[in-house]
């Protein structure tokens, strides 16, 4: 997956932004408000912070020693960083930002997860 396609695959969520908080390398892809990636789009290998079920991290870890790791930086039961430099099949990491997206909406307040469903 190409930087471009991740930073497409994220924006394409309803009412993704991108935003800069950290510096101008660093994305941060948030939905209301609330943080689902974090990647910094220009580095090799290309990496994302994706959220993650604390289960399902350790899964994933397990079977990926090496591409899914530990948030860096973040909270290490709930954050994975994944690398993203086509060792992983494209459609996992899609269902690893999908998950990341879901997760966050799921925690958002109910009237803010309601107007997310409106078209």
């Amino acid at each position: 997956m190409t930087p471009e396609r991740l930073r497409a695959l994220c924006l394409s969520f309803n009412a993704a932004v991108e935003e800069f908080p950290f510096n101008p390398e660093t994305s941060v892809f948030k939905v209301l408000g609330k943080m689902f990636a974090l990647t910094d789009l220009g580095a090799r290998p290309l990496k994302a912070n994706l959220k993650c079920d604390p289960d399902d991290a350790i899964r994933l870890r397990a079977a990926h020693p090496d591409l899914v790791v530990p948030g860096w930086h973040m909270n290490k039961r709930h954050w994975n960083t994944v690398t993203v430099d086509g060792s992983l099949p494209d459609r996992l990491v899609r269902e690893l930002v999908e998950d990341s997206y879901d997760l966050v909406v799921a925690g958002l307040p109910r009237a803010a997860r309601l107007r997310l469903d409106r078209p």
